[in-house]
């Protein structure tokens, strides 16, 4: 499981790259994420981003639910509190990171939950004619956590 950046000149490819786990975000890819956004917006020959995930099956499922579960059932709701209010939520790209530098999401597949949210939190987004969206949580009466709701009726 890993989060690849290649760079070609002044654009940045940002792959999301666990196929076999439909391009879910473990907490690790997550901090990956942020690591290129902060790359993005500290590198002045980087001009663009481009993010799409490994594959044709997903773009991005969201979080890695048997990892995150699992680490929030660890934690008091006092620590899940302060983790929130200073981590970058989904590799930061949908609140506290700003890279100041176009984002472009590549769809090419399933773009479901903080998946769909990620593709919604970059300036452009470009799908292949197989792409699906979604928001599940929603069925199950969750909100989307990350922006969701105030993103997806501007898109």
């Amino acid at each position: 499981m890993s989060v690849r950046r290649e760079r070609d000149g002044a654009i940045m490819v940002v792959t999301i790259d666990r196929p076999e786990k439909r391009n879910a975000l473990s907490l690790e890819m997550s901090r990956r994420l942020a690591e290129a956004w902060t790359e993005l917006r500290d590198d002045p020959g980087l001009r663009v981003a481009v993010l799409t995930g490994a594959g044709t099956e997903a773009f991005c499922a969201g979080a890695d639910l048997s990892e995150v579960g699992a680490w929030y059932r660890s934690m008091t709701p006092i620590e899940r509190r302060r983790h929130g209010e200073r981590e970058p939520g989904l590799g930061g790209l949908t609140r506290n990171l700003d890279p100041g530098k176009p984002v472009l999401a590549a769809v090419n597949g399933a773009c479901l939950a903080g998946g769909l949210e990620l593709a919604l939190a970059c300036d452009l987004r470009i799908a292949a004619e197989h792409a699906t969206f979604g928001l599940p949580e929603v069925g199950w009466g969750l909100i989307p956590g990350a922006g969701g709701t105030q993103r997806l009726p501007r898109a």
